[in-house]
This record gives structure tokens, sequence and C-alpha cells, in this order.
């Protein structure tokens, strides 16, 4: 018998708008034939306070208790596990990225923006990361393998999971990073993204080795750059910092607090330009850095981490954009353009542009909004999941 959660009166309207998230406060009771059958991740089944089906999902401790996996009464196997992946490569085939030879890296699986909540799949040349954000999903890893092999043939050779840091801390499985399938002979591999190239290290480096998401907004970069002085802080493996150089930036230098992450983006600069490229590299807080730099740069990038990992410290978080936006508002030459972005999903995209305005109010500059960004087509929004919307940006002309 699949465990059975039953809900309090009224909490299944959220459900039958199709939000796949149920929070423990909604749960009424269990039903379960054997209290291991509710353990962190086990499948369960949800229904009303009145008894009627409503879903299918991973049960998990904490906050939101079940991850839907579907409104259907349906077999969750691996013939299930084989169409939700050959849904999402379809997606990514009809974003015309499956068999474009100038990028050949992207996102397969998105969460909740491809009805998998907990999951990301990412693809770098013939091998796919794994990375399991839920119990439920770290559970079915084996299955997910096998779409992944049968959705893509021989077209992948080696599949790699690396959830060790992104399954919840109290789970306690003892999670260890390794392939799931095939094996790798390099440490690194080089990988195209609108024909500029990378160097990916899956095994050791952040999130799944590479941000797949500013893959659009680093094209933008690119279109702004001839000709100006370009600060990229927070530039991990340099991609902004790559993209600018390519669109005939002056010069271009990179701000990270991880002497690792400026190393591997003067690498990436030297793979793409050569060993005279332009480009310097500063091992710094990037905040403090930003505290004095004069009116040498008229492009800035501010790409910072989720500074608000969830509303207790929204607060903060956004003092902290504020400050920063507003040192660098205050400095950036006159005709300046700044890139500014947060990818933190609890700060709403207005939040984020009020607090951006408050930082050139302090700064008592001239600002126009050129752009709105957000995140690439291969990390889509789920329709019934706005929470989905993480990464939010803003392009200003700075007078």
């Amino acid at each position: 018998m699949i465990p059975q959660i039953y809900l309090r009166r009224g909490k299944e309207e959220s459900l039958l708008r199709r939000h796949p998230w149920i929070f423990s406060g909604a749960i009424d009771y269990i039903k379960a034939e054997e209290e291991s059958e509710i353990a962190e991740g086990a499948l369960v089944e949800v229904f009303d306070h009145k008894g009627a089906f409503i879903a299918r999902g991973h049960y998990q401790i904490g906050s939101i208790a079940v991850r839907v996996l579907s409104f259907e009464r349906e077999e969750i196997d691996q013939a299930w596990w084989n169409r939700r992946l050959r849904v999402a490569l379809d997606v990514r085939r009809t974003l015309a990225l499956t068999d474009d030879p100038s990028t050949t890296c992207y996102r397969l699986v998105h969460g909740e923006g491809d009805s998998l909540p907990g999951l990301v799949v990412d693809i770098y040349g013939s091998t796919a990361v794994v990375q399991c954000h839920s119990v439920g999903m770290y559970r079915s890893r084996q299955q997910i393998a096998g779409a992944i092999r049968t959705a893509y043939g021989d077209r992948i050779t080696a599949i790699y999971d690396k959830s060790s840091q992104t399954l919840p801390f109290k789970a306690d499985l003892g999670a260890v990073d390794g392939y799931l399938w095939g094996t790798s002979d390099h440490a690194s591999q080089v990988v195209l993204e609108n024909g500029e190239k990378f160097w990916v290290n899956w095994e050791k480096g952040q999130k799944t080795g590479f941000f797949l998401d500013q893959r659009e907004n680093r094209e933008l970069v690119k279109r702004y750059a001839r000709g100006r002085t370009v600060l990229n802080t927070f530039c991990y493996t340099g991609g902004f910092s790559v993209y600018a150089l390519s669109g005939g930036a002056r010069e271009v230098c990179s701000v990270d607090s991880s002497e690792r992450a400026v190393a591997l983006a003067t690498e990436n600069m030297r793979l793409n330009f050569g060993p005279d490229a332009p480009h310097s590299e500063v091992a710094a807080d990037a905040v403090e850095y930003l505290r004095d730099i004069g009116d040498r740069y008229d492009l800035i990038i501010l790409d910072p981490p989720a500074f608000a990992k969830h509303h207790k410290v929204l607060g903060n978080a956004m003092q902290g954009y504020k400050r920063l936006n507003a040192r660098a508002l205050s400095q950036i030459r006159p005709g300046g353009i700044l890139f500014t972005f947060s990818c933190s999903q609890a700060v709403s995209k207005e939040l984020f542009r009020t607090t951006v305005f408050s930082a050139a109010a302090i700064a008592g500059r001239r600002v126009r909004i050129l752009h709105q960004l957000t995140q690439p087509a291969d990390h889509p929004i789920n329709i019934y999941h706005p929470e989905g919307e993480y990464l939010k940006g803003l392009v200003l002309y700075v007078e």
C-alpha cells in the first residue's frame, strides 16, 4: 500500500490549481501500514479531506512535505521516468539546443519547471550531471539515469551524480558523488556556449560545474562591451569576462573572493584569446573591492550568489543588494552600463527593482532601464509555480 496523506479542509485549493508543493501545515493525518513506509523520500498519495485523490509525490520532512510528481493516479515506474525525460529532451530540441555545434552545454531538467521537483540535470557534451535536491529524487537516481540513457542513446557516455551537497542535511544519507553510469578519463572538459569555450569540471566545480543560467545574458554583455573597460564581479569561471572580451572590450577585470575562481577565469580567457589577452584578475571580496574603484569602468557586472536563501534573511539581503548597487552606480563612468542580478528565489522581480531604484537614489545618478532579464528557456518556469522564476536582472544606462 502506498502511504496516504489526507489534507485539512480547504488546503487542497493550491493543488487544484496544480501547484506542486504541499506544506506540512496542510496535512491532517497520514495512513500507512508500517511507520517505515512514510520515511523521507517515500512515494505517497494525497487526498482531500473527503477522500478524493489529488496527486502522487515524494514525501519529505520539513516545511514542504510533499513535492508532486503527478496529478494523475499513475504508476511512477521506469516507463514514467522515461516519458518525463523524453518530454524534457523534446523541449530542449524545440529550443534548438540539442544539436547546436556552437553550444554543447545546457540544462535538460529544471526541477518544477519540468514537472520533476527536486531534480536538476545538466548536459556537458556527452556527460549528464544529475543533482538531487530531495531524498525522493536521490532514491530514484538509478531510474533517472536509465531514463537519460533511453532518451539519448549513445550520445551520452557518462552520467555523474553530484548530489552530496544539495540533499537535505538532516536526511543523513551519506551520499557520495560519483558516476551512476560510464566514466570520464579527464578532470575537466572544454564545452562551447554560443561559440565561446570554457573549461568545466563537474566533479569539483560549483553547482554542476558551470552557471548555465546566464547564457543569454552573457550574450547581451557581448553586445554592449565594444570599446569599454569592464569589471566582472563575483566572476566565478569568468563567463561574462570571456563574452565581454569577445565583444571587443578594451580590457576586462575579473574579481572573486575565491583564488581558484579567478584562476579558472584566467584559464578561460587564455583558452579563448591566448596569453596576451587584456585581462586582469583580483582575488578579493567584491563588495569591498567596489568600495573605491573610482571611475575606471564603464561596464560593470554584479552577479552575486544568492543573498537570501529564505525569507527569514530577506531584510538583510536587500540591504546587501542596495549597498552593492549603490557603490557601483556611484562610481561607474558617465554613459556606463550596469548589469545587475539577483538569483535569490525569495526576492521578487518587484522587490529587486525597488531595491536597485533605492540604490540609484543614494548614488544620485540619472539611470535608465534598458533591459529586464531572467533565466533562459532551458530553465523553464512552471506556470503553476511562479516561485521558479528565481533569476532577475536589470541592464541600466547611467548618465
